[in-house]
């Protein structure tokens, strides 16, 4: 039987921007392998797998090489398909069971927003010089949370400029890095870049699950917890964001790209 498959960027409101995610819509559970292989032949930064689940739904992230326990692009596409496809009430909020908890993707004000668990980074000065020697450029602070490095620098121009050496990020003890910058376009609160190559993904596009750390961190130094953050990819997107104690809310666009059939 063939499987629909959705191609979704996330987090734009324009085509060929943003984050691109594929939505596999499931009737029931799949294989770890199977889905993992789904993932490799995508070769995306995520890959979600979705079916139902009682009144909620079952949501797993893969990258082109492993299985991820937060993903914030791939949850706002899916989001996005199952309203698209009508498998949920276009008035209704979408509850997924995650390895993260319950999550959450509401319709606010045009927006698609996910309510996602705050993973504030702690201060790591242990890690400025290995994030030096694998960005380019030397952070003012360093930071870490349960999944990623943090390397906050002072300007958002050497965040744009970084070339970093992904042998070198991948040998770091933690999913990615995160880079990150007070804004100077008078738009955006913050910029940021993240590298992941050891999860698959050399330089993620936008990534809402790393907004989780740099939410409660920019809404403390900016005394706001409202924000506006651009991540600074090749692709760009944009994430309103919300610090809201130990929940964060994430907003954005998403964009179905196309829709397929999987027959494998």
């Amino acid at each position: 039987m063939a499987i629909p498959l959705l191609q979704v960027d996330a987090f734009t409101d324009r085509p060929f921007h943003g984050n691109p995610a594929a939505v596999c819509l499931l009737d029931a559970p799949r294989d770890d392998v199977w889905m993992q292989s789904v993932a490799a032949e995508m070769n995306l930064a995520e890959t979600a797998f979705v079916h139902p689940l009682g009144d909620a739904w079952s949501l797993r992230w893969f990258t082109p090489t492993l299985e991820v326990d937060l993903c914030g692009h791939a949850t706002l596409a899916t989001a996005h398909a199952l309203w698209q496809t009508g498998r949920l009430a276009v008035g209704r909020d979408a509850h997924f069971d995650t390895r993260s908890g319950l999550l959450t993707a509401s319709r606010r004000d045009g927006l698609i927003e996910l309510d996602f668990p705050a993973t504030p980074a702690d201060a790591a000065p242990a890690f400025l010089a290995n994030l030096e020697e694998a960005l380019g450029a030397a952070p003012l602070w360093a930071g870490r949370s349960i999944f990623d490095l943090m390397a906050v620098f002072g300007t958002a121009a050497e965040v744009r400029a970084l070339k970093p050496d992904m042998v070198r990020l991948t040998e770091l003890p933690a999913r990615g890095v995160i880079a990150t910058a007070e804004a100077d376009d008078g738009v955006h609160h913050f910029v940021s870049r993240f590298f992941a190559p050891a999860a698959g993904v050399p330089e993620d596009p936008v990534t809402g699950s790393a907004h989780c750390a740099l939410t409660p961190y920019w809404a403390g130094r900016l005394g706001t917890p409202r924000l506006l953050g651009y991540q600074a990819s090749a692709r760009g997107g944009t994430v309103r964001v919300e610090h809201a104690g130990t929940r964060v809310r994430l907003a954005g666009h998403a964009v179905t790209v196309f829709t397929a059939e999987l027959l494998a």
